[in-house]
């Protein structure tokens, strides 16, 4: 019996016949309708012309962040992707689990406590040449704020010495918000049936010589926020961190 959760096998994604059938399956179904849906614009694609590997690190507020980002890389990128995805939400049922890793070239991951088992899983592929898309947030911005990241993409880079693209999703929570988004303004709004959403990636950063895998997660958050700032204009978009005693 196939098993469920972090149990759940997850290569035969990334062999070929599976990586050819998802490749058609994006050029002829999800990238059309993703850039009919959304008018999407790729920003910062220099940054993606190096060998790789990279782990790109995204804020996230919509259900429909996964779908864009993957149609806005390269191809010859987004073929050598996988996707981290939360385990209680993509991999309780087999159903769910195998469209997930069909569609998403997806593996799971615990995103409620560190697992040594998935955190393993995905430094080895980062290892043999796969790119991570990974939202260190571990789930949709319930403001619309980016909320505080978990440590897990620093610690893979650090681990793994790749590249870590910060990349910021803009204006995907007007995107059918009602359906796909948390935040209230997203949620309790319209449901837009197109809107239009950009992509945007940031230069690379590497862990520096020395510094400490919790510093290195703050300049990526950092990051993400300038870009944020950047690309909506919006000075007020930060990082809303939870008071501690």
């Amino acid at each position: 019996m196939t098993q469920i959760g972090l149990d759940y096998p997850t290569q035969w994604g990334r062999q070929y016949p599976a990586r050819l059938a998802r490749n058609l399956y994006h050029r002829f179904y999800v990238g059309p309708v993703v850039r009919y849906l959304s008018t999407l614009d790729a920003r910062g694609l220099e940054h993606l012309s190096g060998p790789g590997s990279y782990i790109l690190v995204a804020n996230h507020t919509s259900n429909f962040d996964t779908p864009l980002v993957l149609t806005a890389l390269p191809t010859k990128v987004r073929k050598r992707t996988v996707v981290a995805a939360a385990m209680d939400n993509f991999f309780m049922d087999r159903w769910t689990a195998f469209k997930t890793v069909f569609v998403f070239n997806a593996i799971p991951i615990d995103r409620h406590k560190i697992n040594r088992r998935s955190s393993q899983q995905a430094l080895e592929l980062v290892e043999s040449g796969w790119n991570l898309l990974i939202f260190p947030e571990g789930g949709r911005t319930p403001t619309g704020q980016l909320q505080e990241f978990k440590g897990g993409a620093a610690y893979l880079a650090e681990r793994t010495k790749a590249a870590v693209l910060p990349t910021y999703i803009h204006d995907a929570g007007l995107l059918q918000g009602p359906k796909y988004a948390k935040a209230p303004q997203f949620r309790d709004g319209p449901n837009q049936k197109r809107h239009h959403v950009s992509v945007t990636f940031g230069p690379a950063m590497f862990c520096a010589e020395g510094e400490n895998i919790r510093r290195f997660n703050t300049r990526i958050e950092e990051a993400i926020v300038k870009l944020g700032q950047d690309v909506s204009g919006n000075r007020d978009y930060n990082i809303s961190r939870p008071s501690r005693p």
